[in-house]
């Protein structure tokens, strides 16, 4: 059984009880993975193979009731059970509890909680994943075809050592809610990291702000602990005593709390942090992995088009005929036209294993149409499919040729039926962002 002893334990007020059995309720389900995510995701598990993605997964598990992507109205339904409960708590024969002692225990699960929340995330920052440097199709996209989101996303990803410190900065401060002594100090560099995080989010349009805030939720509550001592001793300059209430814990319990301390230790740091440093460097998330044709990527004119035999010339306002298109390292082929783009704009963080599942490539950008594709080079063919849902059905069957090594020609068939033929011409580019910025520039 656990034994607790106090210094000058301080005496609840019953509307300090009424406050805390509402918060206490709120911060439990908020803390635990009560999420209709959660048997989808522990049995969409390879638990032979566990992936930085299915951990990842994990440490983003929260209340959720409603599916899709994060609402507020999941806060909205916890707050409501949490007055419900409130309310009946307030009638039992529990209501002079040890309010002292679970205030401990929330606090401790909400530490946890967060811990694994901030460092989730920041280690595929540490190993610069979640904003990639842009692929070539998002070098040659104009400027005004992005979304605020992707513009903010890619001016990360040309920086990747300072991507790599705020991931070291967000593991810093999980590491330091492991411990109950530097817990305040966690949740201090918490609140100004992943406030500004929150407030970028609402600027640039992310996704991501409700989980942002979810974090700076639980680091407010984590804080405030010693809010008012802090206050006192800073601000007020006045003798301040520290917490007095420290936990008590026989044999069998200290055993079972070194070991399950050590066990969420081991897996959220060490044991993940190795599988997305693997990540990084053989399985990046955010691209696709199958490599493309070879020798291929880079940028092309379109020379020649013709549709059902007939010679397109070129012309900048032409929604059919094609103005160039990308070969990427990987099995992916971006074009483009005059034709519009409507925008895949869903950009909250997702880890997806299958190649036709990422899009990050592709999301928040317009002025090109962006094609998963197969290849055959037995046969030296190509099927491409649109990635982007809101062309679902859109293919492209073609049979290559590359009588040069700066020449791809493409013959085939479009979803209409309609015959196509192209002649590709690489053009020599360099780009500035590849290149060193401590000497002049050749172009």
């Amino acid at each position: 059984m656990t034994q607790t002893h106090s210094i000058s334990a301080s005496q609840w007020t019953d509307n300090e009880k009424l406050i805390f059995r509402f918060f206490f309720i709120f911060f439990l389900l908020q803390a635990l993975p009560l999420s209709v995510d959660l048997f989808k995701l522990l049995f969409g598990f390879n638990w032979l193979y566990i992936s930085y993605g299915n951990i990842f997964d994990l440490t983003r598990l929260a209340a959720k009731f409603i599916p899709g992507t994060d609402s507020l109205v999941n806060w909205l339904i916890v707050a409501v059970i949490a007055l419900i409960g409130a309310a009946f708590w307030s009638r039992s024969k529990h209501k002079n509890a040890n309010y002292n002692e679970l205030y401990y225990w929330l606090r401790v699960l909400v530490r946890y909680r967060l811990a694994i929340g901030i460092i989730g995330y920041g280690f595929i920052k540490f190993f610069p994943m979640q904003a990639p440097f842009p692929s070539i199709s998002n070098l040659n996209t104009s400027y005004g075809d992005f979304t605020n989101w992707k513009l903010f996303s890619m001016s990360l990803g040309i920086v990747p050592g300072y991507e790599s410190f705020l991931g070291a900065v967000e593991i810093l401060a999980g590491l330091l809610l492991f411990f109950r002594k530097t817990a305040t100090v966690g949740a201090v560099i918490i609140l100004v990291f992943t406030g500004n995080v929150f407030i970028s989010n609402l600027a640039y349009e992310g996704g991501e702000y409700v989980y942002a805030l979810y974090l700076i939720s639980l680091a407010l509550f984590i804080l405030w602990f010693d809010a008012l001592r802090i206050y006192n001793l800073i601000a007020l300059e006045r003798p301040t005593q520290p917490n007095g209430f420290k936990p008590y814990f026989n044999n069998n319990l200290r055993s079972i709390r070194t070991a399950a301390k050590g066990f969420i230790i081991f897996f959220f740091v060490f044991f993940y942090g190795f599988k997305t440093y693997s990540g990084s460097r053989h399985n990046p998330y955010q691209f696709p992995k199958t490599k493309g044709l070879p020798a291929a990527a880079g940028i092309y004119n379109v020379s020649e088009f013709r549709i059902n035999n007939k010679t397109l010339p070129y012309n900048p306002a032409d929604p059919i005929r094609w103005k160039d298109v990308v070969f990427e390292k990987w099995a992916t082929i971006s074009i483009r036209s005059n034709r519009p783009v409507l925008i895949d704009s869903l950009n909250y963080e997702r880890i997806f294993t299958n190649d036709q599942d990422r899009n990050y490539e592709l999301a928040g950008t317009g002025g090109r149409h962006y094609y998963a594709y197969q290849l055959d080079t037995t046969n030296h063919a190509l099927v491409l499919a649109n990635k982007n849902f809101h062309y679902k059905g859109e293919r492209f069957k073609f049979n290559y040729s590359r009588p040069d090594t700066a020449t791809v020609i493409l013959k085939g068939t479009n979803e209409k039926g309609d015959s196509l033929y192209v002649v590709l011409n690489r053009i020599e580019k360099k780009y500035s962002l590849k290149m060193s910025r401590r000497k002049a520039l050749k172009l």
